[in-house]
């Protein structure tokens, strides 16, 4: 809801634009699409899944009207580093002062809080004023389905009065008025909480170490709780139908806008991680084979 809402308040016109880094959480096309604008997707780098800031420059032009990243990212588990981050913002300045008008830089971070091997999320406003933060309290305190959160508009971003006023009045058009007083009073009682990012990061080694020893290739995942996996054939769609043979559920990346890939989620029993390597290795004997 949050980052709907935000992106209905920013646009203003049909020829507005919004740039997503692919692989990107594939609602976001929906919800630019619902808010009139435009969508202008640019592949991250396919080493690393960092940004690549030189085509990110290239993509952004007059109708540009903001950048969605999400960190840590869904699907991949890539924490965007301070040094992307740093170039991000140094491009962003340069753009807003060539065209004149504030670029928006919308960071969607409900992921904030699992993260991994004492990495930490830098906070976007400390390197680029004009950021919108999106919230969501559903991942960090394993409550699914539970949509509460926040939207934070700093006081120094440009316009900033205009900009919250807008975010005000499209949360009420589009039926976000607020969530019920009686789980916000829930939500009050677990700030400064998680679930358990222990069991997560547990369960993370244990996937990505399973998975590697069998010669899947995966994307180490900083944070979240997805497994960004290598298929085994160039149609992951198809990949992940063989995988159905198997009783293994993984999503294909093509609805990520980063075909070739699989994603996996470990926010499970250990048990059944433990157990599904017995699948995935008849899944990779089905390729050998073929």
């Amino acid at each position: 809801a949050s980052l709907s809402i935000t992106l209905k308040a920013l646009t203003v016109s049909s020829e507005d634009e919004f740039i997503i880094i692919a692989p990107y959480f594939p609602e976001y096309r929906v919800f630019i699409k619902n808010a009139g604008a435009k969508v202008i997707a640019v592949p991250a780098d396919p080493e690393d899944f960092q940004i690549q800031v030189n085509l990110l420059e290239k993509a952004i032009d007059f109708h540009t009207r903001g950048i969605i990243i999400n960190s840590p990212n869904n699907p991949s588990g890539v924490v965007y580093s301070e040094k992307t981050l740093r170039s991000l913002a140094g491009l962003l300045k340069r753009k807003s002062k060539e065209y004149k008008k504030a670029l928006y830089l919308i960071s969607d971070e409900p992921y904030r809080e699992i993260v991994y091997d004492g990495i930490q999320v830098p906070y976007i406003p400390d390197y680029y004023e004009n950021t919108i933060i999106c919230y969501s309290y559903s991942k960090s305190l394993s409550l699914p389905g539970e949509r509460i959160g926040y939207i934070l508009i700093p006081s120094f971003v440009e316009n900033a009065r205009d900009v919250y006023t807008a975010v005000c009045g499209a949360g009420r058009s589009l039926g976000y008025v607020c969530a019920p007083s009686l789980f916000q009073r829930v939500i009050m009682q677990c700030l400064g909480k998680t679930s358990d990012i222990a069991l997560y990061d547990s369960n993370r080694k244990l996937l990505y170490d399973g998975l590697n020893k069998m010669g899947y290739r995966c994307v180490r995942p900083d944070g979240a709780f997805y497994l960004f996996v290598r298929s085994l054939e160039e149609n992951a769609v198809d990949f992940s139908e063989n995988a159905k043979k198997f009783n293994l559920l993984i999503v294909p990346s093509d609805d990520f806008g980063c075909p070739g890939y699989v994603r996996i989620s470990y926010c499970v029993d250990p048990e059944m991680i433990k157990r599904s390597f017995y699948a995935f290795q008849k899944l990779k004997d089905l390729y050998q084979s073929g």
